[in-house]
């Protein structure tokens, strides 16, 4: 059997066969990733983890000019995918509720620690991201593979090809930096 990385490469090649055949070896990561970043969501959310998965799995087998580096680098590209389905989904919904005051997403004190268990708008975080982003994006990355990629340290340093270190480093800062301006946004 192929491995994961030899199949993404065939999929980046053009290799329409290769998807099917990753799809299950990539589908109980996906699933992970996907039922980890739903339960933040709001109880009523339409989008299902398996919907999530399978629109993931969609975009991400179009990725052509991705150089991917195995399994961990697939996971974290399949969180970023699923961050923007889920941003993609509330701006869609919001725009048809304007009056609701937006998507709110209730972010843990593991995440945010600074910040009360009071939701917060998911398309802020998510505009609050592409700002840290534009300082550092190595943060930028550290957060969402660790909060909607659910990666641990040592597996986003491998995707990121950094230290355990730099890793917990730039985790504590963007914790705390995304806390601030979520905290002044409040004010």
């Amino acid at each position: 059997m192929p491995q994961t990385t030899d199949l993404l490469l065939s999929i980046s090649a053009g290799d329409r066969n290769a998807i099917h055949q990753l799809m299950p070896l990539v589908y109980d990561e996906l699933r992970a990733i996907a039922a980890s970043r739903l339960k933040h969501e709001r109880a009523d959310h339409t989008l299902q983890p398996t919907a999530l998965v399978n629109e993931a799995f969609l975009r991400l087998a179009d990725q052509t000019r991705v150089n991917w580096q195995g399994k961990a680098h697939f996971c974290a590209v399949a969180a970023t995918m699923m961050r923007r389905i889920l941003v993609d989904h509330a701006r869609r919904r919001n725009a048809d509720k304007r009056e609701a005051g937006g998507h709110q997403i209730p972010l843990q004190d593991t995440l945010l620690p600074s910040m009360s268990p009071e939701p917060v708008d998911v398309v802020a975080v998510n505009d609050l991201m592409e700002q840290l982003a534009g300082v550092n994006p190595r943060q930028a990355q550290v957060f969402e593979l660790r909060c909607f990629g659910g990666l641990d340290v040592k597996e986003t340093a491998a995707v990121l090809e950094v230290s355990e270190a730099t890793v917990k480093n730039d985790w504590r800062f963007a914790r705390a930096w995304l806390a601030s301006q979520l905290d002044s946004a409040e004010s």
